[in-house]
């Protein structure tokens, strides 16, 4: 069977389909609604006990969870498409940058902003949390921004890293959350991708 790709519109699993159309894999989609409570519903916690998302099922019928997890199997199912770099260093800088995009700009920042109430159970928090968010955000693309001097991608060529900081920026651009000069760079080249259009396209946004 095909690969099964359990994602929502929008969300980090963006980044997850532009990976599965650059590398031209053929998948199935199935839509996981989070406003209407999908990823508690038996069926996909059966799937992903966590009840997050991305979930990709392979074609051994074994499912594959977490952003990073996700982005390196699929990378090494092709290496000869060069999404991951062959020397040891240059997959570390990958692996690195991706890991910041999700687990602290996504895990600690807009985190914070989406989902305040994982925060803060009292709504009289629920802004100062929301500021919290927003300063971790700016704070990691600071970061970013030093680690794209000089370069067209994370890695100098596009790798998984860049559709990880692609999703991150894409919320920034919908947050009114300014990116510095080459993260804004960075998101307009990645926007030209024909990957990139298509995705955002299908998952219902104008380009």
């Amino acid at each position: 069977m095909p690969l099964q790709f359990h994602m929502t519109p929008g969300s980090c699993s963006t980044g997850i389909h532009i990976l599965l159309e650059e590398l031209e894999m053929l998948f199935e989609v199935y839509i996981v609604n989070l406003l209407a409570g999908d990823q508690d519903k038996p069926a996909y916690r059966a799937l992903n006990p966590k009840g997050t998302i991305p979930t990709l099922v392979r074609e051994d019928g074994r499912a594959l969870t977490d952003f990073q997890a996700i982005a390196w199997w699929l990378a090494r199912q092709k290496p000869k498409k060069g999404l991951l770099p062959e020397d040891a260093d240059g997959e570390a800088r990958v692996l690195e940058i991706m890991d910041y995009a999700v687990g602290t700009l996504h895990g600690q920042g807009f985190a914070r902003i989406f989902t305040t109430e994982k925060f803060a159970a009292s709504a009289a928090e629920h802004e100062a949390v929301k500021a919290r968010g927003r300063e971790i955000v700016i704070q990691g693309f600071d970061i970013v921004e030093e680690l794209l001097a000089g370069q067209d991608y994370a890695a100098g060529r596009f790798s998984i890293a860049d559709a990880a900081l692609f999703y991150v920026e894409f919320w920034a651009s919908r947050s009114d959350i300014p990116l510095p000069p080459n993260c804004e760079a960075h998101y307009r080249r990645m926007l030209t991708r024909p990957a990139v259009r298509q995705v955002l396209a299908e998952e219902g946004y104008r380009v």
